[in-house]
């Protein structure tokens, strides 16, 4: 399974929640798949939909879920002891690990060789990892949710992209629109 079919199986989840979706292809393929004004899509900041996603859950109630990738956490290694030492039980990061970086060509990713990074959030003080495989990702998240506690999820997953066009939405439109909904 590749990150647009565990996207198609989890927009259901995921639509009356905020999100806070990775850079490049994986925005494309969620907005392509469930656009919806609770979807924040980053659109130039590698590395920081975890703290971004972090920041929202600490400023208000509304259950949060983050969707990065691997190749994006490794890059803001910074963020999983932040998220350790400031737990917001409304926040989930939903770590897509598909061993590479996706938007930019399938190269492999640390996380692809020897780094674990289920490891890394709990070595980072984590509490709650959880570890699942691409096909379980639906009842791992709808648990995740449910429990009411703050949650690093790895799903691990093959490489690969849906072909989507780029998001043509205005970066203020679709800040404004998310900005409503949270809100509301």
């Amino acid at each position: 399974m590749i990150r647009s079919e565990i996207l198609k199986n989890i927009a259901p989840i995921i639509r009356d929640h905020l999100v806070v979706c990775n850079i490049g292809i994986p925005s494309q393929e969620l907005h392509a798949i469930d656009d919806q004004p609770t979807n924040f899509y980053m659109l130039g900041t590698m590395g920081l939909a975890s703290s971004i996603g972090l920041g929202l859950a600490l400023s208000q109630p509304k259950t949060v879920i983050a969707i990065d990738g691997d190749g994006s956490v490794l890059t803001n290694l910074g963020t999983l002891p932040t998220i350790a030492n400031n737990p917001a039980d409304n926040y989930i990061l939903m770590i897509i690990d598909n061993g590479s970086y996706g938007s930019t060509g399938d190269q492999p990713t640390y996380a692809g060789k020897k780094t674990k990074l289920e490891r890394v959030a709990e070595a980072c003080g984590c509490d709650n990892v959880i570890v699942c495989r691409a096909e379980d990702t639906g009842p791992a998240l709808e648990e995740a949710i449910a429990a009411k506690r703050m949650a690093v999820m790895v799903v691990k997953c093959e490489s690969g992209n849906a072909k989507n066009p780029v998001i043509t939405m205005d970066p203020v439109v679709i800040r404004d629109r998310f900005m409503k909904a949270v809100q509301a």
